[in-house]
Formats: structure tokens, C-alpha cells, sequence
């Protein structure tokens, strides 16, 4: 099959393209804007396969949109190319609405005419995956309580309202038009060439520099951390495997609160460069741990306090479990961003976006 992935430099996006290149006999055509979180240093690894294409392409332009769709031909979209970050759906929604809703819309109607044009043989086969967040529900409010797909839409945030209104679209499409989809929402992605604005890249980098831990509040909010590696399996197996018009959450059974995941952070990177051994200067002559570099700030507004997914469903229909528990997995994302350091010094000094010049 030829897999159309928009948003396929993102984080998670990525992590799909490598999975199905080095894992399937099917081609990838990655659909990438290059926004600031896009990063084809991110593909080095499967960039120069003859079933990898790249196209640097807006979702919110519907007729370069078009071009993609007439070129290429594809027989499933993977939809991620999405604004992901909440700080900066806070600052400024606008750009939220723009490629969340509007971007989303824009796909599902270039889906649309190209699918209602396919032969019959086609038809059958063409799938449109959209790839969602646990975010949409808002938070829990019993410790035992879980997400499930049935749970009401309840979104905090601009950019969760955002989503919860890409995957509304979504199922319109499917009802009114009969387009194919699928819908999937999962918990909180972490592990390799993860951009490091996001908490735990962002705690390991800073500890390696000695720099503060930011941690929002009194760091009891509880997320279920999943491997972005399983996701991508789960992602996978639902574009090929999932049923038309089911929803599908993806989680992965590890629910931590914040601090607790920046205390692992601390023991794991001490673990593998002591502070002492350390020559990166603290802000503070005081301080003798990573622990110690740990710094409560002021919390984000409507700030959700808790997430966790019953992913039983697609367990029970698809077969899928996570692989890696948080133990092993934040030991394995540590020691990426360890051994990988040029990928995320490229990100911090900014020499990364030059790849866009290069593609525009």
C-alpha cells in the first residue's frame, strides 16, 4: 500500500514513517509543512529508501493539497500534522484553529473527491486514520476512573478544543458523506526526537545543563505515559487492521504524576553522568543533585489534573499492548538523548530549520 502521513517530521509522525518503512513492504509519502516542531533529521535513518517520499506541503492549502493527492495516489491517510502543544495554544490559539480545524477540514474534502473518484477495488481498500489525544475529554475525576471511547467530550485547553473539533469533522465525514475513517486517542507520547519544549526531553535536557526543572504547580498531575514506538505499532495496526467508523484509545498503562516522572528523570540521568562528574556550571554553587535543580512554577491555566486511557479495546479487537513499561522506556528515552546529542543540539541552536529553506 502507498500510506499518504501528514505531519510525518513531527514526533510521533515520524516514529510512524520509520515504523512502516522498516517494518512493512508499504510505501510512505510524508505530507510536512516544517513548522517549527518539523525535522527531517528525524528520518535520516529511512530518508534514502526508494519507498520514502517527502512532501513539503500545508495542510491548510487545499489545492497543493489536491496536487498530493492526484500525484501520488494514495491508499491511506494518517492524519497527525496538527499544532500539539498546550503553552503555546494558550499564547496564541490562533494557529490551533487554524491547522487543527480548518487544516483537517481542508484534508477531508481533498479525501473525499479523490476517494469518490476511485474504482471500486480502490474504494474498498482507502482509509482516512485520524489521529487524536486523550486531551479531548478533559480530566478525570475518580482515581479509577478511565477514558473510554464513549467517555463525553469535556476539552480544557485551546488546543484540545481544537482537536475535539477535528475528530467532530471526522465522524461527520463518515456519517453524512460515508467517507472511511477511523479515529484514534491516545495518552501522552514520549521517547527519541521528541522536540524539546515537551516535559520529559526538556527535563533531561536541562538537567544535563544544570539548568532549572520547571515543574507546573505541585507536579501531582497524572498522565499515562506511552512509548512513542508502541504507538506507532498501535497506529499502524488500526490503518490497516482497524474497522471503519470505530474509535480506538491508545494508552500505555503507565500513569505517573509529573514530579514523579522528573524524579526518574534525575536518578536515571545521575545514573549515567553523576552531577559531581558534571562540568556543565549550576545556576547555584548550593545545589548538589539533579533533584535539587527541581523548581515549582506557577500553574498553566485550566491545567487538567488527571489522564489515563482504557486502551481494552483495541486489545481485545486488534491485539495490541504497549511493549515498554515506563521503567523501561524513560531508560531507553535517557539514554537516546544521551547518545543522539548533535540531533538535539541542531534543535536548540535553531541549525535545524535550515532543511526547510532547502525544501521550499
Amino acid at each position: 500500500m502507498k500510506i499518504l502521513v501528514t505531519g510525518g517530521a513531527g514526533f510521533i509522525g515520524s516514529a510512524v514513517v520509520r515504523h512502516i518503512i522498516k517494518n512493512t513492504q508499504d510505501s510512505v509519502v510524508n505530507l510536512d509543512k516544517l513548522t517549527y516542531a518539523g525535522n527531517l533529521e528525524s528520518l535520516a535513518d529511512v530518508s534514502g529508501d526508494s519507498r520514502y517520499e517527502f512532501s513539503q506541503t500545508d495542510i491548510c492549502n487545499k489545492d497543493s493539497l489536491e496536487k498530493v493527492f492526484d500525484k501520488y495516489q494514495p491508499d491511506v491517510v494518517m492524519h497527525l500534522a496538527a499544532e500539539s502543544h498546550v503553552d503555546r495554544s494558550i499564547d496564541g490559539p490562533k494557529e490551533f484553529i487554524e491547522t487543527n480545524i480548518i487544516g483537517t477540514y481542508n484534508l477531508l474534502e481533498v479525501s473525499r473527491k479523490y476517494w469518490s473518484n476511485l474504482d471500486e477495488d480502490k474504494k474498498a481498500v482507502f482509509k482516512f486514520h485520524h489521529i487524536s489525544t486523550d486531551e479531548v475529554y478533559g480530566d478525570l475525576d475518580g482515581p479509577e476512573d478511565l477514558f473510554t471511547e464513549d467517555t463525553a467530550y469535556a476539552p480544557s485547553s485551546p488546543y484540545s478544543a481544537s482537536k475535539a473539533s477535528s475528530d467532530h469533522l471526522v465522524r461527520a465525514w463518515l456519517r453524512t458523506f460515508e467517507l472511511p475513517t477511523v479515529v484514534t486517542n491516545c495518552s501522552n507520547n514520549y521517547g527519541p526526537y521528541h522536540f524539546p519544549e515537551k516535559l520529559i526531553p526538556l527535563m533531561i535536557l536541562n538537567a544535563l545543563e544544570k539548568k532549572p526543572l520547571p515543574v507546573y504547580g505541585d507536579g501531582q498531575q497524572i498522565r499515562d505515559w506511552l512509548y512513542v514506538e508502541d504507538h506507532a505499532k498501535a497506529l499502524y495496526l488500526v490503518a490497516t487492521k482497524g474497522i471503519v467508523g470505530e474509535t480506538y484509545n491508545i494508552g500505555g498503562h503507565n500513569e505517573k504524576a509529573n514530579i514523579d516522572v522528573v524524579r526518574t528523570i534525575c536518578a536515571l540521568v545521575e545514573e549515567f553522568v553523576p552531577f559531581q562528574e558534571n562540568k556543565a556550571l549550576a545556576y547555584s554553587e548550593r545545589l548538589t543533585s539533579y533533584a535539587d535543580l527541581i523548581t515549582y512554577v506557577k500553574d498553566r491555566p485550566g491545567h487538567d489534573l488527571r489522564y489515563a486511557i482504557d486502551a481494552s479495546k483495541i486489545e481485545k479487537e486488534l491485539g495490541w499492548t504497549p511493549e515498554e513499561t515506563f521503567e523501561s522506556g524513560i531508560r531507553k528515552t535517557v539514554t537516546w538523548y544521551l547518545n543522539n546529542k548533535e540531533w538535539w543540539q541542531h534543535v536548540l541552536d535553531g541549525s535545524y530549520a535550515l532543511e526547510r529553506l532547502g525544501n521550499n
